[in-house]
């Protein structure tokens, strides 16, 4: 086996885009670290045999990214188990259609907070802090969405919350920015997903008539796959991208341009 491109950590990494970033940053050459809550150990457990038969290392870490113990135990294992860290992914996130912004109580914006913000920022924080103290750059990626770009009406909070991410993804990179450390986020536009299959039931549509919808909204009049956005997260991921950070990449078809 060639010697590894170094370590990514992907966090969300059982299904959907975690999954495909995973598999693609293994592809690219990473010894890859999987992430995900511990009810999904079995499916990060089948990603793992994915990226070892694709020839790159991996390992498993169960963790509830909005813990802060939680992910500096986490880092701290991908660290003691591949000899490092170069790549933080903070992928992991939660959405949920809302039939009006009356109706979410403070409990349920809280809970998407903490999974979507307080996650990502804790990710952030113990990444950099590896990352520094290895002296040798780094590259730190986190999850925002078309929707943190363009409020939408049925995702208040999570529309919300992914607005957060490109306010810290922009801090943390210029902070980070002289120790060599690129911070930059994606934001996926109607990637189907297991995450994006209730807007259909919401919008009172079949999932192909919903998506087809979604996909005459491009520009490419077609909706992104996980592979695809797997393929933005690869860019910012390699050495090529040194001199990006602090941005927000749409990955939604062409949809919203920046």
């Amino acid at each position: 086996m060639s010697p590894a491109q170094g370590t990514a950590l992907v966090t969300g990494a059982a299904q959907g885009i975690g999954r495909a970033i995973a598999l693609r940053l293994a592809a690219d050459g990473f010894d890859v670290a999987l992430n995900d809550i511990a009810a999904k150990t079995a499916q990060l457990d089948a990603v793992k045999a994915e990226v070892i038969a694709a020839g790159r290392r991996a390992a498993v870490f169960c963790a509830d990214v909005s813990v802060e113990e939680e992910v500096r135990d986490m880092v701290a294992g991908a660290v003691a188990t591949f000899g490092g860290l170069d790549v933080m992914v903070a992928n992991a996130g939660i959405c949920r259609a809302r039939a009006s912004l009356l109706d979410v109580d403070t409990a349920e914006w809280d809970h998407t907070f903490a999974t979507n913000v307080r996650s990502v920022f804790l990710c952030y924080k113990y990444a950099a802090k590896q990352m520094i103290q290895q002296g040798r750059a780094g590259r730190i990626i986190g999850a925002s969405s078309n929707a943190g770009k363009q409020g939408n009406a049925s995702l208040p909070d999570y529309s919300s919350s992914k607005f957060a991410i490109r306010g810290l993804t922009q801090a943390a990179a210029l902070e980070f920015g002289t120790h060599g450390i690129t911070v930059n986020a994606y934001a996926p536009g109607a990637v189907i997903t297991p995450m994006t299959e209730q807007f259909a039931s919401l919008a009172g549509m079949t999932q192909e008539a919903f998506f087809e919808m979604q996909a005459q909204q491009t520009a490419a009049k077609v909706n992104p796959t996980p592979e695809d956005i797997a393929s933005v997260v690869s860019f910012l991921a390699s050495k090529t991208s040194g001199f990006m950070t602090g941005q927000t990449i749409s990955a939604c078809g062409g949809r919203f341009f920046d």
